[in-house]
């Protein structure tokens, strides 16, 4: 018997019945992916006027263009964490206190932009200073997926800070998708931070990351275990990164008692669960690695063995 539009409907009827955990009917209305993911570009344009913009911005017409974009942003963004509050309400807060709060913490979120420019200006700073690659600060804005990504987590954590429910995460996710930087909103990253490539990069919830720190493609600042699921929520799991630290490529540093102290550099590879003191340089002891050149193949003989 050929499929029908009733059949289908039936199986997947069926289906929300039997796999009911994964369904979201009846309950309070959840933020929307589609529109934060056009107010974190929005806020994009707010913090670096001109980069994210289609057409040129002249500086006659600046004003009237921030109001005009801030004013869209408060609305919408307003809309979404008052969403988010009837989700799940902060304590004591009453359905009838819900849409004074969400303009309360939206108006508090726009107020803080000036603040998180002044730390992306290190980043960039940052970026520029330590890429020989790069060709100016302006290319390092608009071409490094690295801006994009740490932009969205300083926003994403003055939300996460007021324990604003799912924006953060929404947030950051959604710059995931478009950087490879995965990027917790929990995460507390002081100035000057510069990922190289940054693709694979992972910074747990917990994580401390001190200022004028350096990481490459790849590094994990991960938890130890999750085996213990949610009974590990609110505890510190991630590792500490001090300042002036240089974190190579692949590394992966583990656990929440893990400090990697000022000034300590972090080879490429390093898998490190333990705390390093000041200065140190951690280095993977390498392989034997032979290179044979195309006449002595056939007889498997090394040229030399580095």
């Amino acid at each position: 018997m050929p499929l029908t539009l009733a059949n289908l409907t039936e199986r997947l009827m069926a289906s929300y019945v039997r796999a009911g955990g994964i369904n979201h009917v009846d309950g309070k209305n959840l933020p929307s992916k589609r529109a934060i993911a056009g107010i974190a570009a929005d806020l994009l344009r707010l913090l670096f006027p001109g980069f994210f913009d289609e057409k040129p911005i002249h500086s006659s017409e600046i004003e009237a263009v921030t109001s005009e974009l801030l004013d869209s942003v408060l609305s919408r963004l307003e809309e979404e964490i008052r969403k988010s509050l009837e989700y799940a309400p902060l304590a004591g807060l009453s359905d009838a206190d819900l849409p004074a709060m969400a303009r309360t913490l939206t108006l508090k979120f726009l107020g803080n932009l000036p603040r998180v420019r002044e730390l992306l200006q290190t980043d960039a700073e940052a970026a520029y200073d330590g890429d020989p690659a790069a060709g100016s600060k302006d290319e390092v804005i608009v071409a490094y997926p690295f801006i994009e990504a740490i932009a969205v987590q300083r926003l994403a954590h003055e939300l996460y800070l007021d324990d604003i429910p799912l924006i953060p995460r929404i947030m950051t996710e959604w710059a995931r998708a478009r950087t490879g930087m995965d990027l917790h909103p929990g995460a507390r990253i002081g100035t000057h931070f510069f990922v190289d490539h940054g693709t694979g990069t992972v910074v747990g919830e917990t994580a401390v990351i001190g200022n004028h720190v350096k990481m490459y493609q790849g590094v994990g600042l991960v938890a130890r275990s999750l085996a213990a699921g949610q009974a590990l929520r609110g505890r510190k799991r991630h590792p500490t990164i001090e300042d002036r630290v240089t974190l190579y490529a692949g590394a992966t540093i583990i656990g929440g008692d893990t400090v990697i102290g000022e000034g300590s550099t972090i080879g490429a590879s390093v898998f490190l669960t333990t705390s390093v003191p000041v200065d140190s340089l951690v280095v993977l002891e390498a392989a034997n690695v032979k290179v044979i050149s195309k006449k002595s193949r056939e007889g498997y003989v090394p040229d030399y063995q580095i």
